[in-house]
């Protein structure tokens, strides 16, 4: 379609063909981009060919094809494109056109055509309808004539939405008559039969009712609303929406201020008669004179409130309602609801909560709590207040109805239970967004909270609980204070049970107050450090009494007191094993005392028991077992083989109990259907709740340990519980009645809160698309708003849950400290039921295939049961628990029993049952049932094998074709995408083509239940087949893009019944997923077929641009996956924008969707997209985080953008991090205000810090904008980030002005110039009221000192940068010391103090100032055992001090750590050096206890811990002794390195100072220091963890091992040691840990493991010298000195890769260090050794040296650096006999010959390496030469050998001949120096170096020569030099005569500058004659003249340039000279 012609003329021949519509549809495609980017010439030359086309398009019916939804869209959008660029003349006939079709009312046969019209109508209209506003009037008539006259649904819906975009740009040319006209017949469209036409009408009520007019009367919102109202009924989803758009339109407008005169009045004929009230009752609202609203805000909402309170308004509408509230608060917006909330909760409050109509049942109380939650919590809580809000809102709801309980003055009424209830969990969920709530909120909350706890009512108690557990976890130092006063009021009251004078509610003051204690034990685990452990012990001790007393006392008080104590004895099981494993024994006593087996007396007829004693002993029993499960959930490693087998008969026994109570029929006191929450549960429900608790306390333990006959008994109990006519608690006469006269309808519909028993957990299948039932799913179908999806949850809920239904909801399994929701469980009958399924669920997948087939069987007969059929409900309750505890049931079995299931389920005795059974479910019409069925056909068919596969897809295909029924064929075509998805692509993979053709053909049905399953079975299938199903891509593509062209799948088409079926099955956007799925599966090559391409491309545009967000959300997700796999083809700038446009729209799935999409393409390559967007998206991502915190995803985004931009801006994103952190958050503002009261003073150096952050006062406060904390958290980690990637990037010009300067960058955008900056920023945080801000400040402050430590100040030269800035970080770590910090703070604060302290900025003691005094306050705390307490913050917990404890002495061990390197540190340390020592000691002692989980943490331990609960600390104090061991001991090790007496003392555990031993110092303690086996124990472990094992990352594992290996080089010493290490295991073990560190670690941990081994050896030599052993000396395989050198021997062997075994890994200056490190090993080691065997060490260290020598595998140089080794053993003194001289003498020459061979064989190779082998060679020669001592003689061959290589090399004027050089220097100088062996070595020399200068002297000319040649000319004449001064004066003349003529060589005087060497040589000449002048004169004399010239002139010249450079005052000595001449 490239050239113009194609695209420009239609190929009529083409659309008639088969492919018509997709011809057509892709010429429209291309035609629209076409128009976009034309010229105008071009367009002018095809408008008016074009203009036509496009108009037969629409209105010709044959040949062209009917103009669906797929072209009347892109048709319209070329005509706007074709008018907005080319000429509108023509526009009029167009239009006039169009009006032609849609005016023909007589053809009904032209439908298709004129939708297609009135769509372009409406488009051109809503585009230039100001331009044409004279056919406004025809267009208002044929819509309505067409609304009136026509029968087809999408024909009225068209006619109307062209009305409405006609209406938005021509509504002036309306007349009032018409006006009205418009505004009657829409009323009357709200009450349609048809839907979409409804939601026509609401979208023109809008436009015709805008606020801006004024139009609108008192009585049309009342008759709106009524209408709307009255239309929820039969509503579905979307209509629901647009309804309540309308309403949420029409309702924000009344709160309009407007005009209100005497003529506006009348003139709305007379507002209702409160017009003067009005005036006078509403001041606050009138905001100008003469302006009003229409309605007070509270008459506004009593609109609504008065709907839903009507007295027979069904569930549905009722429902519909706080849909229309969602859509008014939202119209209204965030401010009006933050100003109004007190007003809008008040509404809520006693409008609808306290309404009677509205606590009618139980289920109407929950119902109307449940959507009342909705709305204040996620619509107001969480999207519409701003953190002030929350405040606010917190302390509103505390004053007006928390504090009011109980009233106290007369005539106060204090709120009812159900307020209270829903204000309490409002508060709890508003103080967890909070975080860490400011001070007046929590003297707010504080006092109400703990009072309500005493509340009569037990659902005000449950939640009460929960909202002081939520705000402890909040603000946790309020928890310690909090916990006593509940202990004690809890044991006040149960003192006073006892008096007979006790009020009557202390009972259930008691239960209140035990609610509140669990609920509050159960945050210690997340909180440990602020809880001392004595409370713990003193709620376990109560408990336990309390169960003990219980028995002595009357029912009434028994049942409270061990309600009690089981509640507390639950709560505390969850601290976990460390804490209930001490108690087990006595714990399993009580319980089974509780739960006794039932006795004979017991299964008798049960007249003997009053129900009064049935309800004890029923209560009693499910509160012991309550505290089980707490037991089992959070203990599970203590449930051993015998634990479990004991609770399994405990369990056995109150299952049977509970049996026993059904059997005996006992009698009710009164009816149960009549039962008020107050009156207590029923006997039924007693016993409902005692199952729960067996069915789930059997579910969590687990069923290793329960018998056979247990495990069916349970089977068939549960079974018979949710499956039989028998398990129906209802009353049967009642359920019968609804069945015979037909009343029943589902069981959804129920409101009793039981219907029927049916289970309230809904099965959501995890396929691939997670397609089940909509009103529940992880992922909704339709893409909806959360919000929604909730409300319209509710209306298929029959049982609501609630907090209360389960106490034990207050001790959740885990607490993430996330927000986290309370847990509602359905009420007792329901709970019950889920508990069975559940335990079903994970019980049948383990039976044996008997009992597998017989419980199936049974499952299967009960729900055919004969007695259901006189109770449908029941029947229908049935079914579904069925289905869905099979559904449960076989996932269970498909993911975690697929083996074993294979023989049992997939066996076809069972499958043969189970078949049918899910056949007939299947086929019924409900989504729960289609959905479970669906998906336990999947799973069985994926274990049952290929025979039931094959019989069930053809059954399928059967029902199919036979079954008419819409319901049965949808559940079909969903079965299909279940197995296929289940089975998997390989077995299913022959049926493939069957089932893709038998979903496509229902694909078109036109019914919407049948087709939106199809499709949606059909993307299952696409995606479970993935490549299996390229075959059909094509055939999909046509199909889908026939399917959009269809009116039968268009929301609003087909006939009335679908129509108004299609809002809840809308086909587009499981279209979308399909087209989706296709790009997944085509991937890359979607690439190579351009058609493909362009059609998917085009439908996912056209479907981007659909109104409806759904379609929108699921096409962006295709744009997505196409910009993975051909991102060429997508214009991506386009893109973004429209990303940017969807993040401001208010519609909540879109902003999820286009935030999503962006991470992806930020993801891929963020500098693009830092170009396309620009600073500014980033800033909006920013603000979106602030306005709504819910919105997931945006840090993603900014993270990922950051990580890849920031090295090169980072300046940029500070700024954006700065703008957030200088914005005050609103529990700042509250905390400030508290503040400034008089009489609280502040620190001056933060005053004067903050200055310049805020405007002082309270008028800059208001001002200020305010930003949420966790938006500043997260600004913060931006800036640790920012810090942290900058850092590491390496890029110095970041850190180092100076450096930057160099290389002239400008400093302005580095991360060094905002230091200032990040200070001030981390200042800011320091001071905030918010914790996590306060620590996170404190990282980025530490981030600053360490990044910035070394980075020199651009000002003045050897200072550095944080010199300047020591007063303000010394003030930003000041407030982590005030009266409110935590724990946490501290520690941080004190690292951080200690960081600064050793980063070397300032270096003096004295000006060290606060921040080192505050380091040495808290080590002086440390050394006592009391409470640690720093600063001003109060006592802490006995956790606390302790964490405190390591902290510091961690801090302080750093110091020492970084003295080594940092000498002035040395002075900081030393006066606390004995204190320290002691108590690193300690903690390492402590540290090996914990982790020993030893007893024997005494009196002696630094933290101070009461033993009998240490283990409760050792938990939580582990990790951070795991973090601080490896620094002390790093610490230990360099003081023990220094030689420090008193850590000597400190290994011994006495003072310094008190030495025991008093004989002198020669002798060595046979004893090992006391604590010498703790420390050497955690450093072995630490060692012998290798890093796999370890879960430690190597780079944190690495300073730990280096950090052992430093303090064994100490411990091996015997003042540490004594004997210990000889002690042979010991010894043995030790070594082999040794060896096996040499063989896995890197070089850089071997050089430590060397220095430690040879530190071993040496002390043993020490010892064995102190004994005397001097024969000791023979060299035995055992001792540390052959480890050693057989360690140092591997090492060295693996340096080089030519070794057999793996090289050892590590950085060349690593290896290299190594390297000299083993060989320093083999010196000390042959050195201590005083015999012949010192030349074996010897020689085994050269054989390896040689080897090195040898290698050639890579180019690193391993040599050169390590030649002094060489030296080092060559200097070894030769032990003194004939023996020991002739094997030095031999090695010497062994290793000279070898060297030689090297250089040898390097002949005519070239490249690195044998250059690098060459050169290391010769040195290592020469080296040899010149160190051996002249006692050794050295054949004469060799060193003439040697002399011929070195010339040999010099010659090759290559990288050689330098190092050549160098050798022949060094060895003349050696024989100038005396060496007898070396004194030929000028003869053999000198003609190579003169032949070598003389092929210089050309290179010199042409200008070729080298650096490194000049280097080399240098080193001769040095060599000249020294040869020169060696000889005696009479041989001077001669050897000149040779010099002379070498040097003239290479002189140029006729050169204008000299060059290096002329100068060298000149100078070089100049010292001769200087030294011996006589023989220079005569040398000269005998040169022949030219030479003799150019020496005189080359001498002259620089003679000349000195003088004239010296001013004349030249040295004497060379004129005289020259006069000689």
């Amino acid at each position: 379609m490239a050239s113009e012609s194609v695209s420009d003329d239609l190929d009529e021949s083409l659309i008639s063909g088969e492919n018509g519509e997709l011809y057509l549809f892709q010429w429209l495609s291309s035609t629209e981009k076409k128009l976009k980017d034309a010229t105008p010439d071009y367009m002018k030359s095809v408008q008016s060919l074009l203009e036509a086309t496009l108009v037969k398009v629409i209105t010709t019916p044959e040949p062209y094809p009917s103009p669906g939804r797929a072209l009347r869209n892109p048709t319209a959008r070329c005509f706007i494109a074709l008018y907005t660029r080319g000429e509108t003349r023509t526009l009029f006939d167009t239009l006039q056109a169009f009006m032609k079709v849609v005016g023909d009312l007589k053809t009904p046969d032209k439908d298709v055509n004129k939708i297609a019209a009135f769509y372009c109508v409406g488009e051109l209209m809503a585009m230039f309808g100001a331009q044409f506003m004279s056919f406004m009037a025809e267009i208002t008539t044929v819509a309505l004539k067409t609304y009136k006259a026509s029968s087809s649904s999408i024909l009225r819906y068209s006619a109307l939405v062209a009305l409405r975009k006609s209406l938005t740009t021509a509504k002036k040319a309306v007349t009032d008559g018409v006006s009205k006209d418009i505004i009657k017949q829409m009323k009357s469209a709200l009450n349609d039969k048809s839907l979409p036409v409804q939601r026509a009408a609401t979208d023109v009520l809008i436009i015709m009712f805008s606020p801006m007019e004024g139009n609108l009367l008192t009585n049309d919102v009342e008759s709106i609303v009524n209408l709307c109202a009255k239309s929820l009924e039969a509503a579905d989803q979307v209509t629901r929406h647009a309804l309540s758009q309308l309403v949420g339109h029409i309702l924000s407008s009344t709160q309009k201020e407007r005009m209100s005169t005497p003529s506006d009045a009348t003139q709305k004929g007379k507002k209702d008669q409160g017009e003067d009230e009005d005036e006078i009752s509403a001041p606050a609202y009138m905001l100008a004179e003469g302006k009003k609203t229409m309605f007070t805000p509270g008459e506004m909402l009593g609109l609504l409130s008065a709907q839903f309170n009507k007295a027979n308004v069904s569930r549905k509408c009722r429902i519909g309602i706080f849909g229309f509230y969602t859509a008014l608060l939202t119209k209204l917006g965030s401010s009006f609801v933050e100003n109004n909330y007190a007003l809008i909760v008040n509404h809520l409050m006693t409008e609808i909560v306290s309404n009677t109509r509205n606590s009618i049942s139980r289920y109407e109380t929950l119902l109307v709590r449940g959507l009342v939650g909705i709305l204040l919590r996620d619509l107001i809580g969480v999207r519409m207040l701003s953190e002030q809000g929350q405040i606010a809102a917190i302390q509103e709801l505390s004053n007006s109805y928390l504090k009011r309980w109980p009233a106290m003055m007369p005539g106060q009424i204090s709120p009812s239970p159900l307020v209270l209830s829903i204000v309490l969990k409002e508060v709890a969920e508003l103080l967890q967004q909070l975080g860490n709530a400011p001070p007046p909120v929590q003297d707010a909350i504080s006092d109400p909270l703990v009072t309500l706890l005493a509340h009569p009512s037990h659902t005000v108690r449950v939640s009460t609980s929960w909202a002081l557990r939520c705000f402890c976890y909040s603000t946790p130092l309020r928890l310690p204070k909090i916990i006593l006063i509940v202990i004690e009021m809890l044991q006040r009251d149960l003192t006073s049970l006892l008096s007979p004078a006790a009020p009557s509610d202390v009972n259930l003051r008691s239960l209140g107050h035990a609610y509140g204690l669990a609920a509050l034990v159960a945050i210690i685990p997340e909180r440990p450090l602020y809880v001392s452990y004595d409370v713990s012990a003193k709620v376990l001790d109560m408990a336990t009494q309390l169960l003990k007393r219980a028995g002595e006392h009357d029912v009434k008080i028994a049942s409270v007191e061990i309600e009690v104590a089981w509640t507390s004895i639950a709560s505390l099981m969850s601290l976990g094993p460390n804490f209930v494993r001490p108690h087990l024994p006595q714990l399993l006593v009580l319980w089974r005392n509780a739960l006794p087996k039932p006795t004979s007396k017991d299964t008798a007829s049960g007249a003997s028991r009053s129900p009064v004693e049935w309800t004890f002993l029923l209560h009693l029993r499910e509160s012991a077992l309550g505290a089980i499960l707490c037991f089992l959930r959070h203990n599970s490693s203590l449930v051993t083989l015998d634990v479990a087998r004991r609770i399994a008969s405990l369990l056995s026994n109150a299952l049977s109990f509970a049996n026993t109570f059904i059997s005996q029929n006992v009698e009710e006191q009164s009816d149960p259907a009549l039962r008020v929450e107050s009156a207590g549960l029923s006997l039924r429900s007693r016993e409902a709740l005692l199952r729960r608790r067996v069915y789930q306390c059997f579910t969590t333990l687990g069923f290793s340990s329960i018998t056979e006959s247990t495990q069916s008994t349970l089977l068939q109990s549960v079974v018979s519980l949710f499956a039989s006519p028998d398990g129906y608690v209802g009353s049967s006469t009642q359920a019968a009645i609804a069945s015979s006269s037909g009343t029943f309808t589902s069981v959804w519909q129920s409101t009793d809160g039981y219907a029927y028993g049916v289970t309230f957990v809904e099965p959501i299948d995890q396929g691939e698309i997670t397609e089940e039932d909509f009103s529940l799913g992880n992922k909704d179908q339709l893409n909806r708003d959360t919000i929604e999806i909730s409300i319209d949850a509710m209306l298929r809920k029959p049982v609501l849950g609630a907090c209360e239904h389960d106490p034990l909801s207050l001790c959740p399994d885990r607490i993430s400290s996330a927000e986290c929701r309370l847990q509602e469980s359905p009420p007792p009958a329901t709970a019950v039921v889920d508990a069975a399924i559940d335990l079903f669920a994970r019980l049948l997948p383990l039976q044996d295939l008997a009992s597998t087939s017989r419980i199936v069987a049974q499952l299967v007969d009960s729900v055919r049961s004969a007695k259901l059929e006189k109770n449908t409900g029941r029947k229908s309750a049935v079914s579904i628990n069925a289905a869905v505890a099979l559904a449960f049931a076989l996932r269970q079995a498909t993911t975690s029993h697929f083996r074993h299931a294979r023989e049992t389920l997939g066996n076809s005795q069972v499958t043969s049952t189970l078949a049918p059974f899910l056949k007939d479910v299947l086929i019924d019409g409900d989504p729960v049932l289609r959905s479970a069925s669906c998906e336990a056909i999947g799973r069985l068919a994926s274990l049952a094998g290929t025979n039931f596969l094959t019989g069930q897809i053809k059954l399928l295909v059967d029902q199919i074709v036979n079954n008419r029924d819409p319901y049965g064929r949808a559940g079909c075509a969903l079965a299909f995408g279940a197995i296929y998805s289940h089975v998997g692509g390989l077995a299913a993979g022959p049926l493939l083509k069957t089932i893709v053709n038998v979903l496509m053909s229902l694909s078109s049905d036109p019914h919407p239940v049948v087709h939106f399953w199809a499709l949606n079975a059909l993307a299952r299938v696409i995606n479970a087949a993935s490549l299996a199903y390229s075959p059909f891509v094509s055939s999909t593509l046509g199909m889908l893009l026939k399917i959009y062209l269809m009116d039968s799948h268009e929301m609003e088409g087909g006939t009335l019944i679908n129509a108004n079926m299609s809002g809840d099955f809308p086909a587009y956007p499981v279209v979308c997923e399909i087209i989706d799925a296709v790009i997944t599966i085509l991937g890359p090559d979607i690439q190579e077929s351009a058609r493909t391409r362009s059609l998917v491309l085009n439908l996912v545009h056209e479907f981007s641009l659909e109104e409806d967000e759904g379609i929108c959300v699921e096409a962006i997700k295709c744009l997505q996956h196409f910009l993975m796999f051909a991102p060429e083809h997508v214009q991506i700038p386009m893109l973004v924008d429209s990303f940017r446009g969807h993040l401001s729209s208010s519609r909540r799935p879109l902003k999820l969707a286009s935030i999503n999409a962006l991470y992806q393409l930020v993801q891929k390559d963020a500098l693009s997209m830092s170009k396309l967007g620009g600073d500014q998206l980033v800033e909006d991502l920013f603000g979106m985080l602030d306005d709504d915190s819910s919105v997931e995803g945006v840090r993603n985004v900014i993270t990922s953008w950051l990580q890849q931009t920031v090295v090169h801006n980072p300046s940029a994103w500070i700024d954006l991090c700065q703008r957030i952190m200088s914005r005050t958050t609103a529990s700042q503002q509250v905390a400030d205000a508290a503040a400034r009261k008089p009489g609280n003073t502040r620190d001056d150096e933060g005053e004067s810090l903050s200055v310049g952050m805020t405007q002082d006062g309270a008028e800059a406060s208001s001002s200020r904008l305010t930003s949420r904390w966790r938006t500043q958290l997260f600004a913060l980690e931006c800036l640790h980030n920012i810090c942290t990637i900058v850092a590491r990037s390496g890029r110095r010009e970041h850190l180092d002005i100076p450096f930057a300067r160099s290389l002239s960058l400008p400093t302005s955008g580095l991360l060094v110039s905002r230091v200032p900056d990040l200070i001030k920023m981390a200042f800011t945080a320091s001071t905030a009221y918010v914790t996590e801000i306060r620590m996170e400040g404190l990282v980025v402050l530490q981030d600053v000192i360490q990044i910035f430590a070394v980075a020199p100040d651009p000002e003045y030269e050897d200072t550095l940068l944080l010199e300047q800035h020591q007063a303000p970080i010394t003030a930003a770590l000041t407030p982590a010391f005030s009266a409110d910090s935590t724990p946490e703070i501290l520690a941080s604060a004190v690292h951080a103090s200690a960081i600064f302290v050793g980063c070397g900025v300032v270096k003096d003691v004295g000006r060290m100032g606060r921040i080192l005094k505050l380091l040495t306050t808290a080590l002086d705390q440390s050394k006592d055992s009391g409470m640690v307490s720093l600063g001003e913050a109060g006592e802490l917990s006995p956790n606390a001090s302790a964490m405190l404890r390591i902290s510091t002495l961690s801090a302080w061990a750093q110091l020492q750590i970084a003295s080594t390197q940092q000498a002035y540190l040395a002075n900081v340390v030393k006066p606390h050096r004995t204190t320290l020592a002691s108590l690193w000691i300690a903690s390492l002692r402590d540290y090996a206890s914990i982790r020993a989980d030893s007893e024997f943490i005494g009196d002696a331990s630094s933290v101070a811990l009461d033993s009998s609960y240490s283990s409760l600390g050792k938990e939580v104090l582990l990790p951070y002794y795991v973090e601080s061991w490896p620094i002390i001991l790093q610490a230990v090790a360099t003081t023990m390195q220094a030689g420090d007496p008193a850590m000597l003392a400190a290994m011994d555990g006495r003072e310094l100072g008190t030495n025991m031993k008093t004989n002198g110092p020669a002798t060595m303690p046979d004893e090992p220091t006391v604590f010498f086996f703790i420390i050497f124990g955690l450093v072995f472990e630490a060692l012998a963890t290798s890093s796999a094992e370890s879960n430690l990352t190597t780079s944190t594992r690495e300073p730990t091992v280096i950090a052992a290996l430093q303090a064994l080089k100490c411990l091996v010493r015997p003042e540490y040691s004594g004997k210990a290490l000889l002690e042979p295991t010991t010894f043995d073990e030790f070594i082999s840990l040794c060896y096996r560190m040499a063989m896995t670690e890197t070089a850089v941990i071997q050089v430590h493991l060397v220095e430690m081994v040879a530190a071993l050896a040496a002390s043993q030599d020490e010892r064995s010298k102190a004994a005397g052993n001097v024969d000791d000396d023979a060299f035995s395989a055992t001792t540390a000195r052959a480890h050693c050198l057989r360690i140092c021997a591997y090492i060295l062997r693996h340096s080089v890769s030519s070794s057999r075994g793996p090289i050892i890994q590590g950085d060349s200056s690593d290896r290299v260090r190594m390297i000299m490190t083993a060989f320093t090993a083999f010196t000390s080691v042959a050195t201590a050794i005083q015999s012949n065997q010192r030349e074996d060490v010897r020689s085994v260290a050269i054989l390896l040296y040689s080897e090195l020598l040898k290698d050639e595998s890579s180019e690193t140089d391993l040599i050169g650096p390590t030649l002094p080794a060489l030296k080092s053993l060559l200097s070894i003194p030769v032990y003194n006999t004939p023996d020991a001289k002739n094997k030095f003498g031999r090695l010497v020459h062994g290793l000279l010959s070898a060297c030689l061979l090297h250089v040898d064989e390097m002949r005519g190779r070239q490249g690195l390496i044998s250059t690098k082998k060459i050169k290391n060679n010769l040195l290592a020669s020469v080296l040899i030469l010149t160190v051996i001592p002249s006692s050794v003689k050295v054949g004469r061959g060799v060193i003439e050998q040697c002399y011929f290589l070195i010339s040999q090399k010099l010659l090759e004027i290559d990288e050689t001949s330098l190092t050549a050089v160098h050798c022949a220097r060094t060895l003349i100088a050696a024989s100038s120096s005396g060496n007898l062996m070396l004194r030929q070595s000028a003869r053999f020399l000198l003609p190579a170096i003169i032949e070598y200068i003389a092929k210089m002297a050309p290179l010199m000319d042409d200008g070729s020569i080298s650096e490194q040649h000049v280097t080399a000319i240098g080193e001769v004449w040095k060599a000249f030099t020294v040869l020169f001064a060696s000889l005696p004066e009479d041989q001077r003349t001669r050897i000149l005569s040779i010099f002379l003529p070498t040097i003239a060589l290479l002189l140029r005087p006729s050169e204008a500058s000299p060059t290096p060497i002329h100068t060298q040589s000149v100078s070089q000449l100049l010292s001769f004659a200087t030294t011996s002048p006589a023989s220079f004169k005569e040398a000269t004399a005998k040169l022949d003249p030219p030479a003799r010239e150019l020496l005189e002139q080359s001498v002259r010249k620089a003679v000349s340039n000195t003088a004239a450079s010296h001013g004349g005052q030249s040295a004497p000595k060379p004129q005289i000279s020259l006069r000689s001449f």
